[in-house]
């Protein structure tokens, strides 16, 4: 198993913390790192491919430490995912600089019905610049949270936008969404992959949240355990 930079920002908050964090389910004993129950623990079967893009995760207060994120399965996947958590008065610098390195060409993954300057919104084919790799940058929280990080962020006002309107009903049973089409933070990840080219990452990304969603929802002994082929399809796909 890979460690990531979600995991050493869930380190870095649980040290920050004064007082405990506590999920719902807080009997279970949970492996430190898929965030599972340890008899459904999906670490061993982690996968990792081969990606010329990027991905940013910009999460809101405790998102890196709830065992319903699913964050994480995008650095599970992707190797150059980057993790921070947000500020709105003091951004991390490193976050910053990483938006500026030249290697990089940003944008921002967000409706855009909320966008005011309609000319940052991406249509048609995106145009990647010699010498660049996109770095997509994802606001991780609740949709409530997204939509505060999102307007009270002048670091990335200047970014250009890119926005899905999915016709798929989101497979997220974990937590309760505001809409049907409302999409997990994996599930909007591997539409971008699939964007930006990559079909098969797209479906191997699909494919690992399929799997945390099938274990998650097993821990928490709901009825409806989700996807039972999805561990066996993952391996196929990664052969």
């Amino acid at each position: 198993m890979r460690i990531h930079n979600v995991h050493r920002l869930a380190t870095q908050r649980l040290a920050d913390s004064t007082k405990p964090f506590k999920a719902r389910g807080g009997r279970l004993i949970r492996c430190d790192y898929c965030m599972l129950g340890k008899q459904f623990c999906i670490c061993e079967h982690q996968p990792l491919v081969k990606s010329t893009a990027g991905f940013m995760l910009v999460m809101f207060d405790y998102e890196m430490i709830k065992p319903s994120n699913t964050g994480r399965l995008i650095a599970d996947v992707i190797e150059d995912t980057f993790a921070y958590q947000w500020s709105r008065t003091e951004p991390n610098q490193e976050m910053i600089d990483i938006i500026n390195q030249s290697c990089w060409q940003p944008f921002i993954i967000f409706p855009e019905e909320y966008v005011v300057e309609r000319e940052r919104v991406q249509t048609g084919p995106l145009i990647i610049e010699p010498g660049k790799r996109p770095l997509y940058i994802l606001l991780d929280g609740s949709w409530r949270e997204a939509k505060k990080m999102f307007k009270k962020s002048p670091w990335l006002e200047d970014i250009p936008v890119i926005s899905f309107d999915p016709d798929v009903v989101s497979q997220y049973q974990i937590r309760k969404a505001a809409k049907d089409n409302q999409l997990a933070t994996a599930e909007v990840a591997s539409l971008v992959l699939g964007h930006h080219g990559e079909a098969l990452n797209a479906d191997i990304l699909g494919c690992w949240f399929d799997v945390f969603r099938e274990r998650y929802l097993a821990g928490t002994k709901q009825l409806n355990v989700g996807v039972d082929a999805a561990l066996k399809r993952l391996q196929t796909l990664t052969v």
